[in-house]
């Protein structure tokens, strides 16, 4: 890598080079003066002139990334051609605003050449977190990133141990929530949650989100929405980047990334490596030994290459491969045990792209997916060794995608594909398999120019569960130029986990059970005949076989451009779930410890409101706020509650020692869930290159576990996690040109714990540099 350099800049001498015109109006085709036009990655910038002009010279040809900002206006980033001899203007059309700078809202101008689906058309509320935002706020890892943004909170499951953390979305569990890179799903969950911690930002382009039922599109995993890592593309010159940083715990962040272009541009290559280490942390003050948050070193790489079989064809390939190894000793004063965990991450994908010259493409990819867990404990007083989690899971998919524009008013996008999921765990009985087969279409209506209409449905067959079809239809109005509205509604559908129907696991450290919808009856009776159950609990009888679930999602809002420099957001969702499946505790051991299985709630739903508030306050700072309302209910305990009568009519009352008729007012919803969540911003962007960022964030108190008598839901009297306020800051200078940057990062600046948060780091400090190698 020290040759990098050295080799990259020799290749530039002999390129050739030509300039780009064009024009930026706004929706009315009026000149936007003013507007800022840079160049990636060669990081050249020009201001449009007072008819909307600009013109950028002494460019190498090829294909750049062009990104287009003005205040008032939604960012523009499309690939631009630069050609020898090529004179043509483009002429680029800004629309109005509909978010804040720290949350963009996606438009159809992100081409993402891993994905044909334009995720805007969903209609579903969606943003977009672009690489220069995360580098403001100095975030390391994924989940780092996105608690932060409006409506998502990373929540701990600490009856799956430690390392159990997920994306919660709009309410919904991370179960239900899609994650992927560059357009295709990961695996690797850990009781249902997927451990974002494991994924670097340091090649992030962009982190696109959408809120809302988008199963018609992406599929079972995407009811509660979808969040879509862009990785780094679109190289168009040799360039590298080395960066560290180092900090509490001793955290130790090294990057270093490299990409060309070859064969004469027909071609492009990129690789990065990262290496990253804590020494974990603890929330937990009965803990004499070891962290709650678990110690760990891990290896990343990312390689990606293109060529240009011929001017219609391109050739991809991707991979990336991830590992990381945990070694954490924990006493709680009755004995240390030690947990060590190793993971293998590995992501691979070959694809063919063709853009016809009738505006259609064609894009056929082949995706695998491996993830491989690792997990023992060792009791240190006696040396014994106890199996934890253990498993290895697949996922090949095969998938053609086309998408036509039949003219500026419609636009047509399908797919098909098929997929294949295996895993082999030790806490199953044998290996298990999963098939499932799917299309889906959307089309994309501008009706006229203040209208647009979109509709979009999915079929999926499951080789256990049968077919169904999900669509989707949303509108956009917007009646005059500062003001447009949307509304959609889209349908879910989502089927049981190997984990739901199969698991068979105990939990060594702190001895409890999970057990499989499909495995409970042999299981429990296995138990029993061992003498280690003292009683099974009415809510038992309801475990059967799984019923996959269906939801209908509602949202509907508006975006108000007060003036160009204040802009306000609002939304309203209502998420109806059918059959939603839930982790109940069915029975009691001898020991006192639980043990749990799944059972499908007939009735629930989730609703709330987002507000998002963006004040560019001066050319330089610009302040954004967020808010959310969030109301998560079973059905099953209202009806309950009103009749007095079932499993949750009563409720023991602490103050008066005995068991008392349920209230409505006594239960609270479901656990894990706030019903107040917001987020306020302060971001300094001066032109002198010095770049800050202020940020708290607020949870309010959320249900932790039943602390009084069971009565299988959340009161007044069961224990809450308290709420609580957050505080990061983030201040970085660019010097020499944009090459060096220096970086200094204070997160959790008042140092909150919580025993209940075991994954909430206490105050943490980073110091960084960055040097990028690029040809002025």
């Amino acid at each position: 890598m020290v040759l990098l350099p050295v080799l990259l800049t020799a290749q530039l001498q002999a390129q050739t080079k030509g300039s780009l015109k064009g024009i930026v109006t706004d929706y009315q085709n009026k000149a936007v003066p003013g507007a800022s036009i840079l160049l990636e990655p060669d990081h050249k910038m020009v201001i449009a002139n007072k008819k909307g002009g600009f013109e950028l010279q002494h460019l190498y040809t090829g294909t750049y990334q062009l990104k287009i900002t003005a205040v008032g206006y939604t960012t523009y980033t499309a690939e631009a051609e630069v050609k020898e001899s090529g004179n043509n203007i483009l002429r680029i059309q800004l629309q109005t605003a509909e978010n804040g700078l720290d949350e963009v809202n996606i438009n159809s101008a992100h081409k993402n050449p891993d994905n044909l689906i334009d995720m805007i058309n969903t209609i579903m509320p969606s943003t977009i977190i672009t690489r220069k935002m995360i580098e403001q706020m100095g975030s390391r890892r994924l989940d780092e990133v996105l608690k932060e943004q409006t409506g998502l909170a990373m929540v701990s499951d600490i009856g799956s141990g430690s390392r159990a953390v997920g994306l919660q979305m709009q309410g919904f569990d991370s179960g239900y929530t899609m994650i992927m890179i560059d357009g295709q799903p990961m695996v690797g969950r850990n009781s249902g949650n997927l451990d974002l911690s494991r994924i670097t930002v340091s090649n992030i382009e962009r982190i696109e989100i959408i809120k809302g039922a988008s199963s018609c599109l992406y599929g079972s995993e995407a009811l509660a929405g979808v969040v879509n890592i862009v990785t780094r593309k679109n190289i168009t010159q040799p360039q590298g980047l080395a960066a560290l940083r180092y900090g509490s715990f001793n955290m130790v962040d090294a990057t270093l990334e490299g990409e060309t272009p070859f064969a004469g541009k027909k071609g492009s290559a990129f690789l990065s490596a990262n290496f990253y280490r804590t020494d974990g942390f603890n929330s937990n003050p009965f803990l004499t030994e070891g962290k709650t948050a678990p110690p760990f070193d891990s290896y990343s790489m990312q390689g990606r290459a293109r060529y240009s079989v011929n001017p219609v064809s391109t050739l991809n390939f991707n991979g990336r491969y991830s590992t990381r190894r945990s070694v954490n000793t924990k006493d709680f004063g009755t004995g240390p045990s030690t947990d060590i965990l190793n993971e293998d991450d590995f992501n691979g994908s070959i694809s063919f792209n063709n853009n016809f010259s009738n505006g259609t493409q064609l894009r056929t990819q082949y995706y695998l997916t491996c993830f491989q867990n690792r997990q023992d404990f060792t009791d240190m007083a006696t040396g014994s060794l106890l199996t934890g989690s253990n498993f290895i899971q697949y996922l090949h998919r095969a998938e053609v995608q086309a998408t036509h524009e039949f003219s500026n008013r419609l636009k047509l996008t399908g797919g098909a594909g098929t997929a294949y999921e295996y895993l082999d765990d030790v806490s199953y009985r044998g290996a298990k398999s999963m098939t499932n087969a799917f299309s889906y279409g959307q089309a994309n209506w501008t009706l006229s120019s203040s209208v647009q209409l979109t509709g979009g449905a999915r079929y999926d067959y499951h080789n256990k569960y049968g077919s169904k079809v999900n669509p989707s239809i949303g509108l956009r109005y917007t009646p005059f130029k500062n003001i447009t509205f949307k509304a959609a509604i889209g349908t879910g559908f989502k089927t049981p986990n190997f984990q739901q129907l199969y698991m068979v696991f105990t939990n060594i450290q702190t001895g409890y059970t999970v057990l499989g919808s499909e495995e409970f009856a042999r299981e429990i009776k296995i138990l029993q005949e061992a003498g280690q159950i003292q009683n099974i609990w009415p809510i038992a009888n309801r475990i059967g076989f799984l019923q996959p679930e269906r939801s209908v999602s509602y949202s509907a809002g508006f975006t108000l451009t007060a003036i160009k420099s204040l802009k306000l957001d609002l939304n309203v969702f209502y998420n109806d779930i059918r059959n939603f499946i839930n982790s109940e505790q069915v029975a009691t051991k001898t020991s006192g410890q639980q043990v749990f299985s799944y059972i499908n709630i007939a009735k629930a739903y989730l609703t709330g409101a987002e507000i998002g508030l963006n004040w560019a306050a001066t050319p330089s700072l610009n302040i954004n706020a967020g808010y959310q309302l969030l109301y998560a209910i079973d059905r099953g305990v209202i009806d309950s509650i009103k009749t007095g009568q079932g499993l949750y009519g009563q409720v023991y009352d602490t103050s008066l020692n005995t068991m008392r008729k349920s209230e409505r007012s006594d239960y609270f919803g479901m656990a894990n869930r706030s019903r107040h969540m917001a987020n306020i911003k302060f971001s300094y962007n001066h032109k002198a290159g010095f770049t800050g960022s202020f940020r708290i964030n607020y949870r309010s108190k959320y249900g932790f576990q039943e602390a009084n008598r069971a009565n299988n839901f959340l009161d007044n009297y069961d224990t809450f996690v308290s709420s609580y306020f957050l505080l990061n800051v983030s201040v970085q200078k660019t010097l020499y040109n944009k090459h060096l940057s220096v970086q200094l990062t204070a997160d959790n600046v008042f140092d909150y714990r919580d025993q209940l948060m075991p994954a909430q780091q206490g105050r943490a400090i980073l110091g960084g540099l960055t040097y990028k190698f690029f040809k002025d």
